[in-house]
C-alpha cells in the first residue's frame, strides 16, 4: 500500500512498514512547516492542522518505538512546545526585590540601612538607581571568559537552562572581552521586547494565524522559552545586564562599577542607570523615569535602587528572600471601571474561605483582568476586615460598577464602588454558611487572640473536606515545594476526582498502582506523557528539608519559617522528634523551638496542632516511606563559632544587633531569639536584662562586644 494511503489508517492498525513509511513522510512535512513557519514566517496550514500531524506522529512512535527516526519531530531541539528544559541549580540564589509604593516607603528604606549600618545622618550613602524592566530575570554564567549556561530565575533557587535559545540573542556575548574576566563569572539581567517589536510581532502572529500576545513581558518569556531555538532568533529580543551571581573575583568594589564592568566585557546596560547621593535625588529620578516612561520603548513597572558600596550590601545581606540594600520603587498603580456579574467561593487548604468576584473582562496595568479578590464578609460589605476597607457604605452587590486597580505585580483588587450605576434590583451579597464541598459542613468566623470574631471564615470539614484534600496536594506539588512536573493543579483535581491521588504519599506509589489504573488510556495522556510524569516523580524522591517542611502545609509556616526550622534542627528525625514532643506539650521542647530564631508562638501551636492530629501523623509516616529527605548543609566548619547557638541582648554598640546575627549565620553559628541549656554564647551590650539573668541562670558562658568580636575575628 502507497504511503499517502496509509495517512489515512489509525496508528494501532497500521503494518511495521506502513509505520516505517508514514514517519518518513511526516518527518519530512512537518520539518518543511517548520521552516516556513519559524524561518519565513510564511505558514501554510492552520495551527490545528500542524498540531494533527505531531499527535500523529507521537501515536505511530508509541506503537512502533523501534522505528522512531534520527530525523524524528520528537528528537529534534525543540520538537514540542510542551517539552521539558533541564534544570539549573543557582549557585548563588536569584531573589526578589522588596517594593516601595511611596515616597515615605524610600525614606524608611534608608533609615533602616543607618540603623543596621549604625551610619550617621552625616554619613552618606550612594545609591545606585535604574529603571525596573518588565521582563524575564535571566543568570547567566561564563568559565574562562565562555558563555557555558543560561538559566531562567525559576524559583530563585532552581531555573531552567535555555543556553541554546539565549545565544541566539545578539546583546549577549558569547565570549568576554577584556583582559579583566574572572575565571568564573554569573552576569544577571533582564531579557525584554521592546513595546514596537511587540506590536509587529503581534501583527505577524495575527496575519499568520499564531498566538497573540498580551504584553511585551509575556511575549519575551514565551519567546525564550521555545524549545526550537530557532523561533526564539527569529523573535526580537533584547537583554540588559544589572546584577551578578557567582564571581570568582570582583572587577569592581561599587555597584556602578560593576556595571561599567558590564560594558566593557560586551553587555547592554540602561543608560539612564544614574548614581544618586541623597534621597531627594533618588525621588526626583523616580518623577523623572515616570514622566518618561511612556516614550520609552520598553516597559518599565517601578525603578530600584541599590546600595553603591558593595561591602556595605555584603554587610546588609538578606532578609527571607529580599536584600536589605535594594528595593523596587514602584509606579502609582493603574486604573480602570468594570462591572461584577458573579461572586465565587473557594476553599483554601486550611479550610479559608475566599470570595472573588467574576468580572466583565477589562485592561489594567498591561494584563486583562476578569477575575479580582474579595478579601472576606466584611469586604464585601464594605467594614474592612483583614485588609484596607472601602468606603463605609461601598458595600459590594452584583450587578455593581467597581473601579479596580494594580500595581506592578500585585493582584488586582477593588478600591471603590460606583453607587450612582448600582442597579435598583441589586441586593446585598450574603455570604454563604456552609461550605460548597458535598458535605456542606458549616462555616464559622475564627476568633482573634483576644477572643473578638476575626473576619476569616473557615470550614469546619477540616480533613473531610475534599476542597481542603486538594488544595494540600496543590501545594505539595508546587514548585517552592516538590516541583513535581506534570502534576499541575488540572491534574491533581483530575487525579483527586478518580480516587488515584488521595493523599502526597499516592503520588510516589502512582507508577506502581498504574498497572491497573492504565493512566495511558485516559483522554489527554498517551505512553510518552505517563512516562515522562512518572520520571519527574521519582525525581523528586529527594528533598532538601526545608522544602519537604514547607510541603506538610502546616499552618502559618511559610517558606522563611521552613527553612528557619531546618536550619534550626538540620535534620528531618530531629524535627520530627520535635514536632511530636511539641504536640504532647513538652515544655522543654517547646521552649527550644521557641529559641530559634524567628519561630514565635503562632507557628509552635500550629506545629502542635498539626503533630497532635493523628491523620497528620499517618500521612507523614507513610509519606517519608517514599522519599529521601536531604539534611541541611552542615554549618562551617572553619570558623571559632560553627554550629555553635548564640543569643544576642542588649544595646549592641560596634553593630546592630540585627547586623550580629547576619554575621554569626554567615559563620556558621545559629542565632537563636532566647535562652535555653543549649545555648552556648550570650553576647551582651548595655540595657541586658531576662536573657543575661537566664544565662547566669543556667550557666550559659555570657560574652561583651568586644569578646564576641575577638572570638570572630573582628
Amino acid at each position: 500500500m502507497a504511503s499517502h494511503d496509509a495517512s489515512k489508517i489509525k496508528p494501532t492498525d497500521l503494518s511495521e512498514a506502513q509505520a516505517k513509511a508514514e514517519l518518513k513522510r511526516l518527518a519530512g512535512e512537518i520539518a518543511a512547516h517548520d521552516k516556513r513557519y519559524y524561518q519565513q514566517d510564511a505558514p501554510t496550514v492552520t495551527d490545528a492542522a500542524y498540531d494533527a500531524l505531531r499527535q500523529r506522529n507521537a501515536a505511530i512512535e508509541a506503537h512502533f518505538p523501534a522505528l522512531i527516526r534520527a530525523d524524528s519531530p520528537s528528537r529534534r531541539v525543540g520538537a514540542t512546545p510542551a517539552g521539558k528544559f533541564k534544570k539549573v541549580r543557582h549557585a548563588v540564589p536569584m531573589l526578589s526585590l522588596d517594593n516601595a509604593f511611596a515616597e515615605q516607603d524610600v525614606v524608611d528604606f534608608i533609615a533602616r540601612i543607618r540603623r543596621f549600618l549604625k551610619l550617621d545622618e552625616k554619613e552618606k550613602i550612594s545609591f545606585s538607581a535604574e529603571p525596573k524592566i518588565d521582563g524575564l530575570s535571566m543568570s547567566l554564567r561564563y568559565e574562562g571568559g565562555e558563555l557555558v549556561t543560561a538559566a531562567t530565575r525559576g524559583d530563585g533557587a532552581e531555573g531552567e537552562d535555555v543556553t541554546a535559545n539565549i545565544r541566539t540573542i545578539k546583546d549577549v556575548p558569547h565570549k568576554l572581552k577584556g583582559r579583566n574576566v574572572p575565571p568564573v563569572c554569573e552576569v544577571r539581567g533582564e531579557v525584554y521586547m521592546t513595546k514596537s517589536a511587540f506590536l509587529a510581532l503581534n501583527e505577524r502572529q495575527k496575519a499568520s494565524g499564531g498566538q497573540i500576545f498580551a504584553n511585551p513581558r509575556n511575549s519575551a518569556a514565551g519567546s525564550l522559552r521555545q524549545k526550537d531555538p530557532t523561533i526564539t532568533a527569529s523573535r526580537p529580543l533584547g537583554f540588559f545586564a544589572y546584577s551578578w551571581g557567582e564571581m570568582s573575583e570582583m572587577p569592581a568594589d561599587t555597584q556602578s562599577g560593576m556595571i561599567k564592568w558590564f560594558e566593557s566585557s560586551g553587555f547592554k546596560t540602561n543608560p539612564l542607570t544614574k548614581l544618586c547621593r541623597s534621597t531627594e535625588e533618588l525621588i526626583a529620578f523616580h518623577r523623572k523615569i515616570e514622566e518618561a516612561r511612556a516614550e520609552l520603548d520598553y516597559d518599565i513597572d517601578g525603578v530600584v535602587y541599590k546600595v553603591d558600596r558593595i561591602d556595605w550590601q555584603e554587610r546588609l545581606g538578606f532578609v527571607s528572600r529580599t536584600p536589605r540594600w535594594a528595593i523596587a520603587h514602584k509606579f502609582p498603580a493603574e486604573r480602570a471601571t468594570t462591572v461584577v456579574r458573579g461572586v465565587l467561593i473557594t476553599v483554601g487548604r486550611t479550610g479559608a474561605l475566599t470570595p472573588t468576584a467574576q468580572l466583565d473582562p477589562v485592561g489594567v496595568g498591561g494584563v486583562i483582568v476578569q477575575n479580582v479578590t474579595l478579601h472576606n464578609e466584611d469586604y464585601i460589605k464594605g467594614i474592612g476586615g483583614d485588609s484596607e476597607p472601602l468606603r463605609e457604605g461601598r458595600d459590594i452587590r452584583i450587578g455593581d460598577t467597581v473601579i479596580i486597580q494594580r500595581a506592578g505585580d500585585v493582584i488586582p483588587q477593588v478600591v471603590d464602588v460606583v453607587i450612582d450605576k448600582r442597579p435598583r434590583d441589586a441586593k446585598p451579597y450574603h455570604f454563604p454558611t456552609k461550605c460548597p464541598c458535598y458535605l456542606h459542613t458549616d462555616i464559622v468566623r475564627e476568633e482573634t487572640a483576644t477572643g473578638e470574631e476575626g473576619a476569616r471564615a473557615r470550614c469546619t470539614g477540616e480533613f473531610a473536606c475534599p476542597f481542603q484534600k486538594i488544595e494540600h496536594l496543590k501545594l505539595f506539588c508546587s514548585r517552592r515545594a516538590f516541583d513535581i512536573e506534570g502534576l499541575g493543579e488540572k491534574q491533581i483535581e483530575l487525579f483527586f476526582e478518580k480516587g488515584w491521588i488521595k493523599e502526597p504519599a499516592d503520588i510516589f506509589t502512582l507508577p506502581e498502582r498504574n498497572k491497573k489504573i492504565k493512566l495511558e488510556q485516559e483522554e489527554g495522556y498517551g505512553e510518552t506523557s505517563v512516562r515522562n510524569l512518572f520520571e519527574a516523580i521519582e525525581q523528586r524522591r529527594k528533598i532538601s528539608l526545608d522544602r519537604f517542611i514547607y510541603a506538610l502545609g502546616i499552618r502559618h509556616v511559610g517558606e522563611t519559617t521552613a527553612l528557619a526550622l531546618a536550619r534550626g534542627y538540620g535534620s528531618w528525625k530531629a524535627f520530627h522528634d520535635a514536632g511530636l514532643k511539641v504536640g504532647k506539650g513538652d515544655e522543654e521542647t517547646i521552649a527550644e523551638m521557641d529559641a530559634i530564631d524567628q519561630i514565635g508562638d503562632t507557628v509552635i501551636q500550629a506545629i502542635a496542632a498539626y503533630f497532635g492530629e493523628s491523620h497528620n501523623r499517618g500521612i507523614v509516616e507513610r509519606l517519608t516511606k517514599e522519599v529521601k529527605i536531604l539534611d541541611t548543609e552542615k554549618p562551617k566548619k572553619d570558623t571559632a563559632i560553627a554550629g555553635k547557638t548564640v543569643v544576642f541582648t542588649g544595646a549592641l554598640e560596634k553593630m546592630t544587633r540585627d547586623e550580629a546575627k547576619a554575621q554569626a549565620e554567615r559563620m556558621g553559628a545559629k542565632a537563636a531569639g532566647s535562652v535555653s541549656k543549649k545555648t552556648d554564647y550570650v553576647v551582651a551590650g548595655p540595657g541586658a536584662g531576662s536573657k543575661l539573668a537566664d544565662a547566669k541562670k543556667l550557666g550559659v558562658k555570657v560574652l561583651t562586644e568586644d569578646e564576641w568580636l575577638k572570638l570572630v575575628g573582628g
